[in-house]
This record gives structure tokens, sequence and C-alpha cells, in this order.
């Protein structure tokens, strides 16, 4: 993912889409920090869609690089559509899909063709959770196109995974150009994903107890849902938990100071508590979230986890040696 460290010039477009008459503008980059709304991690497209008399669609992009040559890639539109929820967006490359959603464009999920289900970011993450809770359903809140929940198969056959998404057309182009569908399907020990489509917050929803962990990814307009800045929403997904259940979140980053017109980043351990949903997460519970960073080819982004702080050596004996030592980085905020 190295080559997320620099901004891509696009040259052009070639959009299979219903729009007409549009184009995106598009900047493929890799900000230097995120700032305190919780935006979405690093990893992301923004595209922007506008107006146009050009039949051709193009995505255009003016960006400087220090001490690199220009880049250009191609970018494809598989589908676009607005849905009550969400602005959609596929974008086919030569190696890999990607989601884009609402008016941000930022990327929700990405598929890499060639059967690599590794992304090089905060999804892979989340396939690390089996080890550490009990046997049972896993509960992914923010479905999206389903990355993670195809990680986690590939990793843990015999996964009962369900997926909550609260937007249909999303569900329904991820099936259709995503490849959800494959994964609603049996794998041959068994797992499978299971979607909702519904709000995954709604009170409504009777799963006390139900579910051995939950992985939040929710996002609007590139922030973490604001419902999510509030103790009593924690305290309720934390009820629907079995016992000894976790959750893990994906929770963004943060921005500090600038020193000589830069943000500079905070790598003591106290970092994490300057990211919003870390902190609402440990008033919610006090001395059982823990906390960690991605490194920055993953997009220096945070992500908690409730439960207190795990075994460490012998969860990173329990998952691929790819988490090995990333398992490792995990603290306990103070």
């Amino acid at each position: 993912m190295a080559a997320l460290c620099s901004h891509l010039t696009i040259s052009s477009l070639h959009s299979l889409s219903r729009y007409e008459n549009c184009f995106l503008s598009s900047q493929f980059s890799k900000p230097l920090f995120l700032n305190q709304s919780q935006n979405k991690p690093r990893f992301s497209i923004s595209f922007c869609l506008k107006q146009s008399n050009h039949d051709e669609r193009q995505i255009q992009q003016d960006s400087a690089k220090e001490e690199e040559e220009e880049e250009e890639e191609e970018y494809w539109v598989v589908t676009a559509v607005r849905s009550r929820y969400n602005e959609i967006v596929i974008v086919d490359t030569a190696s890999s899909r990607y989601l884009l959603l609402d008016s941000t464009k930022n990327v929700h999920s990405v598929i890499n063709k060639g059967g690599q289900n590794w992304t090089g970011s905060y999804w892979d993450e989340f396939a690390s959770l089996p080890p550490i809770i009990p046997n049972g359903p896993v509960a992914i809140y923010g479905l999206g196109g389903g990355t993670a929940a195809r990680l986690m198969l590939e990793l843990w056959p015999t996964m009962q995974l369900e997926g909550w998404e609260i937007d249909e057309i999303l569900i329904e182009k991820a099936r259709d150009y995503l490849g959800l569908s494959e994964l609603e399907k049996p794998t041959s020990k068994g797992g499978r994903l299971s979607v909702h489509v519904d709000d995954a917050l709604s009170p409504s929803q009777d799963v006390s107890g139900r579910y051995a962990g939950i992985i939040v990814d929710l996002f609007a307009d590139g922030k973490v849902l604001d419902q999510l800045q509030e103790v009593p929403i924690w305290l309720e997904l934390a009820s629907r938990l079995m016992p000894n259940g976790r959750i893990m979140v994906n929770c963004a980053g943060i921005e500090t100071e600038l020193q000589n017109g830069k943000p500079q980043l905070l790598l003591d351990d106290s970092a994490g508590m300057l990211n919003s949903t870390v902190k609402i997460l440990s008033e919610a519970f006090p001395g059982q979230v823990c906390w960690k960073r991605t490194p920055d080819s993953e997009g220096l982004n945070f992500l908690a986890l409730t439960g207190g702080l795990p075994d460490l050596s012998d969860w990173s004996s329990k998952v691929p040696v790819r988490f090995c030592e990333v398992v490792k980085q995990w603290k306990l905020c103070e």
C-alpha cells in the first residue's frame, strides 16, 4: 500500500454509470491527518459529482508531489446511483474495485482482484477478533460491500456472520458488483454471511445476548455516526453480547495542534484518548477498553476493543502469522 503515500494523477475515466452528462472530479490521496470530526480513515478516493456538458467522463486532479514523479491510473465507474441514504459509486481499476459512499466519496469497501482478500487497511484488523471471543455469531454493523466479512470467512470458515446495513440499494449493488452474494453462500466448513437490511442501532432489534462479538464500522458523510458519541448507545450494544463477548470499533482518526504550520500526531500511549469515540467508550466501560492505531501505510486510524486487555501472547499464538505482531500493539486505555 505504499502508493497511498503519494498523490495519484488520474488521467481518464471510462464511465459505465447511469449518469448522463456528468464527470467526477477526483483525488486519490492520503491526507496527512484526520480531524476531530472522526473522518473515515485516510485510505480514500474522494469523488465529487459535478455537472458537465461533455459526453466523455473524466477524472482530473491537480496535485503536487514532493520528490516523486507523477503516476497515472485509469478508473472506470461501474455503477453510480443515489439512494435515500447515500450517493453510491462503484469504481473499477486494473487491480481492485472500490465502493465509494455519501458526499465525501470515501472508500467504504475494497475488493482486490486475483483472489487476495487482505487489504492492507483497517478492515484486516477485524479478522483478528475471533480468537478472543466465545463461540457464536459475530455481527458487523456497517457491512458496506463486505470487505471485512470476506477476509473473516477466508480465515475462519466456520464463522457465522450477521452483516447489518441500512441501505437496501447499497446491498443490491454490492451483490451485483462486489461479490456480496457469494459470501451469503455457506463455505465448505459451514460458515456464511447473513445480511440484514435495517438500522443496526435501532432499540427495536431484540438481540439481547445474541452475539459473541460485534464489529462497528458506522459512518455517515465521512464521520463516525453522532449516535456513537453517547454512552447509552454503547451500553445498549454491550447488552447484545454473550458473556465475555467483545466489541471492536473503527474509530477513525484525530488531529493535533499545528507546529510550523503542519499537524503533529502524538505518538505516546495516551494518544488514543484524543479520539472522541475511544474516549466515549472509555467512559462507558471504565478500565475495559483497549485501543491501537494502524500504521501510516494502513491509514493511521484508531481502533477500540471492549472487554479489557486480552492475553496478547495467547492471542498472538492463535491468529494467522500476519497478525502475530499486530495484535501485540493493543494498549489498555488509561
